[in-house]
């Protein structure tokens, strides 16, 4: 309570003396004078005492506001007040609550979205680990024939080399989003990009009789090889994924003096409409996805693209689906 104060107290009585003395002196002179004195010294300290109620209340209420933010985590709005220290001290109030309302809700977003995303990998893994281990028991019959074991063996191998590659997808995109990661910025060849985006592709093209062309002339980027080689060649293993057999994927490179585009455009059926907007959105599967994708390479490719300063974007052509990747140029 107010009156447990010890300093409004003490204020109180050296005013309330203060009144008195000169009360007692304005006696000395003449009756009147002491009693307008007297007055005049009640009056100001009627005036201090409730001045000083109201503070308090004031101070009460911010009290309680912050009570309330802690105890429930509930934002309340704060009343306006005159200018002065009340009110500077209810801005700054408000803009610390506000701040700390906003890093909870990052908090906890980021909280749900590492839940999901341990959910989905621990989906994603599942997969292929109860099937290697079924294979695995397979293997273990004894009257097995050895093309069936050599078949079960290339399966298993297979297995292997998708669950090595959706590990070390997801250990980059965990880098990415944390930050870890370091881009260079170095002046490289569209040429070489693609050659080395390709190079792990080359046998599944063969294989399927897909023909994979390069135009353009010698254009450059800068940025990280290693990573934009990354991005490059998951864009290229979706649309070898979404091409026939005996079709062709072409990688096209222009510039200008404000950006250069890069573009890899495949002769499959194109991206169905409703899977557009969703398309680089992490462990999304559009129509027509294979079993083996696990819907995580092209949000990585967009998240490296992304962490360069650049854009990525899908849409269809007449000739089928195209991914376009555009690096702006530094204005000095």
């Amino acid at each position: 309570m107010i009156w447990n104060n010890k300093e409004l107290k003490r204020s109180l009585f050296l005013l309330a003396g203060i009144c008195l003395a000169l009360a007692v002196c304005g006696f000395l002179h003449s009756s009147l004078t002491g009693l307008l004195v007297l007055a005049a010294g009640l009056a100001v300290c009627l005036v201090f005492l409730f001045t000083e109620i109201s503070r308090y209340k004031k101070l009460q209420s911010f009290s309680e506001y912050l009570n309330e933010l802690l105890q429930r985590g509930t934002l309340l709005p704060i009343c306006d007040y005159e200018e002065g220290e009340l009110s500077l001290l209810a801005g700054d109030i408000q803009k610390i609550t506000l701040l700390l309302k906003e890093r909870a809700d990052a908090l906890q977003k980021d909280k749900s979205f590492l839940a999901d995303a341990l959910a989905d990998i621990s989906h994603q893994l599942r997969t292929p680990l109860t099937t290697m281990n079924l294979t695995i028991g397979l293997l273990q019959e004894k009257d097995l024939s050895e093309e069936r074991r050599a078949a079960l063996t290339r399966e298993l191998n297979a297995l292997l080399a998708r669950t090595e590659w959706l590990v070390e997808a997801l250990l980059k995109l965990s880098r990415l989003d944390a930050d870890a990661v370091v881009m260079t910025k170095e002046n490289i060849s569209v040429w070489e990009l693609t050659e080395k985006a390709a190079k792990p592709l080359l046998i599944p093209l063969e294989l399927r009789g897909i023909t994979l062309t390069t135009e353009g002339g010698d254009v450059h980027i800068s940025g990280d090889l290693n990573w934009t080689a990354e991005a490059l060649g998951n864009l290229l293993r979706n649309s070898v994924n979404y091409t026939p057999e005996g079709g062709s994927i072409r990688i096209r490179a222009e510039e200008n003096t404000l950006f250069t585009v890069i573009t890899v455009t495949d002769s499959g059926p194109g991206i169905a409409p409703e899977d557009l907007p969703h398309l680089f959105d992490r462990f999304y599967k559009g129509r027509g996805s294979s079993e083996n994708s696990y819907g995580i390479g092209l949000s990585l490719a967009q998240k490296i693209i992304h962490a360069q300063g650049g854009t990525l974007r899908a849409f269809n052509t007449t000739e089928g689906a195209c991914f376009e990747i555009k690096f702006y140029k530094q204005v000095l």
